[in-house]
């Protein structure tokens, strides 16, 4: 018993050994990913060279002053001052009783510094734009505590909590929650060490219990799903596939000769039902006000004012307020009664709020240097409903009965591991749909036809890893609501289709198309399964409709995610694939719109992702592009999706740190029109709702660069100007069907005697592989 009980603490102890090599290297690259560089002072060089990178300057020597402000609404304020705000060293005391001491930069805490809540919680290390961000510890006023790197408020890379009731979780965190490698030790001696994701138990890992038992083995959702070994302390377990559905549990039992064999008895059910209910993870703390949401009552500058000007209201990340209106660190004002009605009453769940149907249309291309980017104009819904007299309606009802009749079929339990027999493109299920009804499918209006699933078990499989619940995917299609068809083909001539609430597009394709498809469909399928972040397209089922009679019509479907499948609109779309040839938007001026669809000559961004972000990205595009490339796959692309979260009342982009939404001067910024206030930025921000929606490619906050297009040699190449823009990002890897197969060979031939080689589309998948990660590498870019 004692030796099995060593053996149990060894296991623990190695795992902890990974735990510690993995939280060295997450140091380092949280050291190189957020910086842990703390400024005792702000001196003359740091505050030089930062007020190079601000579009307002002010006087060549910046010079605080020291202060000591009583300020009309209560607030008090000592230390150093500039113009209208804190600049250097000082402390703020709000009459609600939060306080902040540390440094200031024209009115944004940045280095390092300490605020504290009424309730006794404290912060205690670096600033960044007035967010906590870089290496800090938070205490919080039950004792409860946090040590570690945050980005942007939230725990974010290698850190240590503790929690009141004495439990400790010591490991990786990302967007506020437990993400990586991690040890968790409870209170009363039990202790896990293993994977993390999104705030829970699930991957590899090993719990040990405080009587020496322990579990080696899978995890989900905090509880043990997959392979795995139950053991005792006297030597006896079982192994074998654990699931909280008994009739998904198979495994055997197994004990020493020397020992009772009292456990062959035992339930596995006991370790979900009773030994695991004294294993809870303790929620993480909520911080309801953030250090960057206060607001700060501080003077405009005298220079050239009347001196009783009425004082404004600025929060630590330098938005001020002055009477009714809001005002950015640059001279930017905006109505704080709009920024409500418009959060309140924002169409289609916007975050700006603005009617943007009237909004006029812009030509995208290299634009002019200072002419503001306007809004598209936004039309109706997408695509045309699809009802009775439709030249397809018949097909639609098709495709509805095939589906509700393929997804609610009756099967067993799906597991994710599966037999190579189940990616044979011989496995496919023919259902015959007389109108009349049969003894499987029920009568229906349409014309009699037969329905084909491709790899039922693939899909249904796929499903399931995407987590698709089959009620809502069968609602989502097959729902009293019609299916909307877009308005014409795409180049390939496949229609498309869009699901009523947009979350589903269903493709026609081409029977080579389903060749490929079913012939990559294993390495498909192990590709999205090990990597869940992956850009490439989600695929959730394959199927065919064969119309009968004199017509012998067959087509053939394929559904898919919708990338843009959101509340927010999409103001610009840009399809990718880093050739030139023919790749810019033919449509004039005056039809583009917020649905059209724009090429890499087109393109007039730099997309900036936060440093973490950016790195994931790479790695994944690297991954994703390697996949295809072995797959003999060619001619995909990024769609990439913009949302601006801020816009004026007249349509104009309003750029982040722009000194008024039209670019005028202080003097005429009182007739600027509304921004969204980043005080609402910041709400969701925290909302951990929102950032449970975000990932890599999906409703990511980001910023976009203004760009210009020259010429450089022979080749065209985009420029930054220095125009940032916030942005909600959606983008993923589109068109992955295409095989380099005889007639795209002839293609290049064919095209490579008119035109340079390397401009055309069609080319070799190693070549068409490296050109697009090249040029996606120019185009995104890390956000400094």
């Amino acid at each position: 018993m004692v030796e099995q009980r060593d053996q149990s603490c060894g296991m623990a102890k190695a795992w902890e050994a990974t735990l510690r090599k993995t939280q060295a290297a997450a140091k380092k690259r949280a050291h190189s990913i957020f910086g842990s560089t703390s400024i005792s002072h702000v001196n003359d060089d740091f505050i030089d060279n930062e007020a190079s990178t601000h579009h307002h300057r002010g006087s060549d020597s910046i010079e605080p002053v020291p202060v000591e402000k009583f300020l009309p609404n209560g607030d008090y304020y000592v230390g150093q001052w500039y113009e209208y705000c804190p600049h250097g060293h000082g402390k703020y005391l709000w009459t609600d009783g939060c306080m902040y001491l540390g440094e200031w930069f024209r009115g944004q805490a940045i280095g390092k510094g300490r605020f504290s809540w009424p309730s006794g919680a404290i912060y205690e290390g670096e600033f960044k734009s007035g967010y906590m961000d870089g290496k800090g510890a938070y205490t919080g006023p039950e004792g409860d505590g946090y040590k570690g790197f945050w980005v942007m408020n939230m725990k974010h890379g290698y850190g240590v909590m503790t929690y009141e009731n004495g439990d400790l979780y010591d490991g990786e965190w990302r967007h506020g929650v437990q993400e990586g490698q991690g040890k968790y030790q409870w209170r009363n001696g039990n202790c896990f060490v293993g994977e993390w994701r999104n705030g829970v138990i699930s991957g590899p890992g090993v719990m040990v219990w405080a009587n020496g038992n322990c579990f080696e083995g899978y995890w989900f959702d905090s509880l043990p799903n997959g392979e795995g070994i139950f053991k005792w302390d006297n030597g006896c377990y079982y192994e074998g596939n654990w699931s909280r559905d008994p009739n998904n549990m198979s495994g055997s039992y197994h004990c020493p000769e020397s020992e009772s064999s009292h456990q062959e008895n035992w339930d596995p059910q006991e370790l979900y039902n009773e030994i695991l209910s004294e294993c809870k993870v303790c929620a993480n703390e909520k911080i309801t006000v953030f250090p960057s949401q206060k607001k700060l009552a501080a003077w405009k500058s005298q220079k050239g004012t009347d001196s009783r000007a009425r004082p404004a209201r600025m929060s630590v990340d330098s938005r001020i307020t002055t009477g009714g209106h809001m005002l950015d660190s640059e001279g930017s004002f905006s109505s704080e009664g709009s920024h409500r009605r418009n959060s309140d009453s924002g169409r289609d769940g916007d975050l700006d709020g603005l009617s943007l149907d009237n909004c006029t249309s812009f030509r995208m291309g290299p634009g002019t240097p200072g002419k503001p980017l306007r809004i598209p104009k936004v039309g109706k819904k997408q695509g045309e409903t699809i009802t009775r007299g439709h030249k397809n309606f018949e097909l639609m009802l098709n495709l509805q009965l095939g589906i509700r009749h393929a997804v609610g079929r009756p099967a067993p339990p799906t597991s994710l591991d599966l037999k190579s027999s189940a990616f044979d493109p011989k496995e496919k299920v023919w259902t015959k749909f007389p109108s009349e009804g049969s003894k499987y499918t029920p009568p229906h209006s349409s014309c009699e036809f037969k329905w084909k699933d491709y790899c039922p078990l693939v899909f249904r499989a796929l499903r399931k890893l995407f987590k698709v619940d089959a009620a809502d995917y069968m609602l989502s299609i097959c729902g009293n609501e019609a299916l909307r068809e877009l308005s014409s083909p795409g180049k390939s001539g496949s229609f498309f289709y869009l699901s009523s609430d947009d979350r589903y597009m269903i493709k026609t394709i081409k029977k080579t198309e389903v060749k490929v498809l079913l012939r990559m469909l294993s390495a498909y399928y192990n590709h999205v399964r090990a990597f869940e972040n992956t850009l490439v397209t989600k695929f959730f089922g394959l199927h065919c409709v064969k119309l009968t009679g004199t017509i012998q019509k067959k087509v053939r479907f394929i559904i898919m995610g919708n990338l843009f499948c959101t509340e927010h609109t999409i103001h610009r779309r840009f399809d990718l694939k880093g050739s030139s040839l023919g790749r810019s938007t033919d449509k004039p001026e005056e039809e583009l719109d917020a649905s059209t669809i724009l090429k890499d000559l087109d393109l007039n961004f730099i997309f900036r992702l936060q440093k973490s972000w950016f790195q994931d990205f790479c790695r994944q595009v690297d991954r994703d592009c390697e996949f295809l490339e072995q797959e003999r796959i060619m001619d995909y692309s990024l769609l990439v999706g913009l949302h601006f979260r801020e816009a004026s009342k007249a349509g104009d982009l309003i750029p982040s740190g722009s000194r008024t939404p039209n670019g005028c001067d202080e003097q005429e910024s009182d007739q600027g029109a509304p921004r969204l206030s980043k005080v609402d930025m910041d709400q969701l921000l925290i909302d951990p709702a929102w950032w449970a929606s975000v990932r890599l490619g999906i409703n990511m906050p980001a910023q976009v660069e203004r760009a210009v297009r020259k010429m450089e040699g022979e080749s065209q190449v985009l420029e930054p100007i220095g125009e940032y823009y916030d942005v909600v990002m959606f983008f993923g890897i589109i068109d992955i069907l295409q095989d380099y197969d005889i007639s795209k060979k002839l293609e290049h031939a064919y095209k490579a005697m008119q035109y340079d080689a390397t401009s055309i589309s069609a080319v070799d998948p190693k070549l068409y592989s490296k050109r697009f990660r090249d040029f996606i590498f120019k185009i995104f870019a890390e956000d400094a």
